[in-house]
């Protein structure tokens, strides 16, 4: 099922930034730079995927208070993530660039709309890495049995790759 979702969820960032190219060429189309804010959400979240990938290492050796750091770390830094998204997005509204009325552009409605479809499936993440920290705190995860925490760090990870990606596009086309 997580495959399934993976795939689907890329499908979707496909079309979306296939929209975005597509409108880039139009005549009214306005080129802007990232906010720093993106950056350092991007930092963040490169970081946690890191931890996490500790977290996985430390409970197949059967260091739960090691994994328990890590997973910790993992959630808190995604929940940075987060709170640096909507400190883009302000950076953004303090540039002039809207979501929509009269004042938005095409590209900056893209922009939120493809970057908060992100973020929306980040808060998933940060529920996921809840889960399994919970999980983790009752005793489920050891060295034998790691199948809750090798399917939150899969999905994890693929928000990570999937930032990345779309980082790397809206650096590269703005």
């Amino acid at each position: 099922m997580l495959w399934i979702a993976i795939v689907s969820m890329v499908m979707m960032f496909a079309g979306l930034t296939s929209a975005y190219i597509v409108s880039s060429s139009r005549e009214d189309w306005v080129s802007f730079e990232m906010p720093t804010a993106f950056y350092i959400s991007t930092a963040l979240i490169l970081l946690s995927s890191t931890s996490f990938f500790m977290a996985k290492k430390f409970i197949k050796q059967d260091n739960r208070q090691l994994t328990t750091v890590m997973l910790l770390a993992t959630l808190a830094l995604g929940i940075a993530f987060v709170v640096f998204q909507f400190i883009g997005y302000n950076q953004l509204i303090d540039s002039g660039l809207y979501l929509t009325g009269e004042k938005s552009r095409i590209s900056s409605s893209l922009f939120y709309v493809i970057s908060f479809a992100h973020l929306l499936h980040i808060i998933a993440g940060v529920i996921v890495v809840s889960v399994v920290i919970f999980n983790h705190f009752r005793f489920k995860y050891n060295s034998s049995e790691v199948l809750g925490i090798e399917l939150g760090s899969i999905f994890w990870h693929f928000l990570d790759i999937l930032w990345i990606a779309l980082f790397l596009f809206f650096y590269l086309k703005g």
